[in-house]
């Protein structure tokens, strides 16, 4: 997932809630176009309930190429042999993420809309940083609001590569990529489309292709 550098690419995030079917939707969105990483975010769930979801999503993410993240938690994630752990400014320290994880790892850093942020993120050996939220979320409450502008700013000055998140859909993508996000990151705006997953994976897809 690291090795982008220009091409913005789509990084797509779990719902709250996850039925019984979600193995087959997530099936299904990442069959309907390129999705670099998929990250499994499971807030207040009990740790077998995320381990078992997480077997059965991981062979699905190996079949279509797909990254798959664990939110928050780098114990599950080096138990699961998964491919990369998410934290957030309260779940977790990177420095600890890395030496508990390896280097082969990848390791992603939520920064709201910190310069400061990013940077100690990325010190401390993170893989990207995430930048949000950018529009409103009824996916997650959201008290940050970055300018795009801090993408472009981290774009000219790191290599690191950086995600945009927070309510972003087809139609306010655009500045954001512009900008200079190297992934963008959905989850409402897939999960909740009125013509479901495929519809708005396609319609990512066709705008990231641009």
């Amino acid at each position: 997932m690291a090795e982008a550098e220009t091409d913005c690419q789509l990084y797509l995030i779990s719902p709250p809630e996850l039925g019984d079917d979600f193995p087959e939707r997530l099936s299904r969105a990442l069959a309907a176009g390129p999705v670099a990483a998929f990250q499994l975010r499971m807030k207040d769930a009990e740790d077998a309930a995320i381990v078992a979801m997480a077997e059965q999503l991981m062979p699905i993410c190996a079949e279509h190429d797909c990254a798959f993240i664990i939110n928050d938690r780098a114990d599950l994630c080096g138990e699961l042999g998964a491919d990369g752990v998410h934290l957030g400014q309260r779940d977790g320290d990177i420095a600890d993420a890395r030496a508990q994880l390896g280097r082969d790892v990848q390791i992603g850093a939520t920064c709201h809309d910190s310069r400061h942020l990013a940077m100690e993120a990325g010190e401390a050996g993170a893989d990207y940083v995430a930048f949000g939220a950018f529009f409103g979320s009824n996916t997650k409450e959201t008290t940050h609001r970055p300018d795009p502008e801090i993408l472009s700013w981290w774009s000219t000055m790191f290599v690191l590569p950086c995600v945009a998140i927070g309510g972003i859909t087809p139609d306010n993508a655009t500045p954001l990529i512009e900008a200079g996000a190297d992934f963008i990151a959905v989850s409402g705006a897939v999960w909740n489309h009125p013509e479901g997953e495929v519809a708005a994976v396609k319609a990512f897809g066709e705008l990231l292709a641009v």
